[in-house]
């Protein structure tokens, strides 16, 4: 059995806020193998960010673990730490705060190639630097590099981005809403670029979204997982998923979605939620945090439990009473 790249072994992340403490993200569990797409998906504030954080090492969990390769990456030390480093690079979603407006777009891309010793002398980090912007669809490469990232539009700034965590061969990426800032035309040409990309270099991919259209065109071969203020509610793979959605609030994400047809624009059928308003972190309902807005709503089980998320066979996850009740009969 292949070793997932990254594993998250009830990872959880807490802040203090107004002198309370808020679970960001609250005993997430994941393996991704090499290779592999995920897509993490849910409102603002489910935590799918700091996740994307905690796995590229800029943020310390709480509790639980990080394993990349199989090591726990608290217990990483000198040329493994630094491997880890290089090999998990995270994709922003803002390029113009991410990328610096005093450089041009050589001294970008080669600030990384000469500190960690991968190109020697200026000459070979000029090619490797036309190299990348040409494997990200930057053309004419010869004449961006000489730009500034104000001189380039939004979508080539991002392909820019993109190019800047290659330097390093990474072996995964974090794509932390890496089109959200985009035309959609745009975005489909960057998602086809990092299709390409992880065929071409067989790269593992976490990509964070809002937008379950989205994931379901980025990760039809792979997985979503579907988040709900910081737990992981469902996941399974991408056709599954949007087509047998299991999770109440998975289907009521996916009715938001407008799907085209021969007559104009049609919606699934729409799901009546019991409450549109999101509970506030610092004040988190009892058992299933969904419960106030939950149409599948069953009474004092889902109020005072909290699920579990369950994996069945068939290879989904689901955390729901009624619905992990159902399935595991299903099973039996």
């Amino acid at each position: 059995m292949t070793t997932p790249i990254i594993s998250l072994k009830n990872l959880t992340k807490e802040f203090e806020v107004k002198r309370q403490v808020v679970r960001a993200v609250d005993d997430v569990s994941l393996d991704i193998a090499p290779g592999e797409v995920v897509c993490l998906v849910g409102e603002s504030g489910c935590g799918k960010t700091t996740t994307g954080k905690m796995v590229a090492g800029l943020l310390a969990p709480s509790s639980g673990a990080i394993l990349f390769k199989g090591t726990d990456i608290r217990e990483l030390k000198g040329s493994a730490w630094k491997q880890f480093r290089l090999g998990v690079q995270l994709i922003h979603q803002d390029p113009y705060a991410s990328l610096n407006s005093s450089q041009t777009i050589y001294q970008i891309l080669s600030a990384p190639l000469l500190r960690h010793g991968l190109v020697r002398g200026e000459a070979a980090a000029r090619a490797r630097a036309i190299e990348l912007l040409e494997l990200v669809n930057l053309t004419p490469a010869a004449d961006l590099i000489i730009k500034y990232p104000h001189q380039l539009s939004g979508g080539q700034r991002q392909r820019v981005s993109i190019a800047r965590a290659l330097t390093v061969n990474p072996s995964f990426l974090v794509a932390d809403e890496a089109v959200a800032s985009v035309d959609m035309s745009i975005r489909i040409s960057l998602l086809n670029t990092l299709t390409a990309l992880k065929h071409k270099m067989g790269l593992g991919v976490l990509f964070i979204t809002h937008d379950l259209a989205l994931a379901k065109f980025f990760a039809w071969e792979g997985r979503i997982g579907v988040m709900y203020l910081g737990r992981m509610v469902e996941l399974a793979p991408a056709r599954t998923l949007i087509d047998h959605p299991q999770h109440p609030y998975t289907k009521a994400l996916l009715s938001a979605i407008p799907e085209p047809d021969m007559e104009g624009v049609k919606r699934r059928e729409r799901i009546l939620l019991r409450s549109e308003d999101i509970p506030s972190l610092l004040k988190l309902p009892p058992g299933c945090a969904f419960h106030p807005r939950c149409p599948a709503f069953e009474g004092e089980r889902c109020a005072a439990l909290t699920p579990v998320l369950t994996h069945f066979k068939d290879g989904t996850a689901v955390a729901c009473h009624p619905v992990g009740e159902q399935k595991l009969q299903a099973e039996r």
